[in-house]
């Protein structure tokens, strides 16, 4: 059971998402970041996230460990770990990410570090 969503665009200091889909058991969302900016460093407790690379080049930092990820790779982030994205290249990093868990709403965020002052 989907819900059909109309199509959500959400803003953000570092770019902006789009929400795809949003339902009980999965929300998705196409996320872009600006070049040069990142996602704040954060954590969910009731969801885990899979990222793939659309286009760009994506640096993640996943529990203080680097990875470097680019178009046709994916990433899996999993509950409750210190995360951050960020645009390594020149042009926009576009991403698909999938949510799964129990709870998606942005309230479930909890930031450690901010470059837009959002803790």
């Amino acid at each position: 059971y989907t819900t059909l969503v109309r199509s959500t665009v959400e803003t953000r200091p570092w770019g902006g998402f789009e929400i795809l889909s949003d339902n009980k058991s999965f929300k998705t969302k196409k996320i872009t970041v600006d070049p040069g900016a990142q996602l704040s460093y954060q954590s969910h407790e009731k969801r885990d996230e899979h990222g793939v690379i659309i286009s760009g080049e994506a640096e993640v930092i996943l529990d203080d460990k680097v990875h470097h990820r680019k178009a046709g790779e994916h990433i899996h982030i999993p509950a409750r770990s210190k995360h951050r994205i960020r645009n390594a290249g020149a042009k926009p990093l576009v991403f698909v990410e999938v949510q799964t868990g129990s709870y998606f709403g942005e309230d479930d965020i909890v930031r450690y570090e901010d470059d837009y002052n959002r803790i």
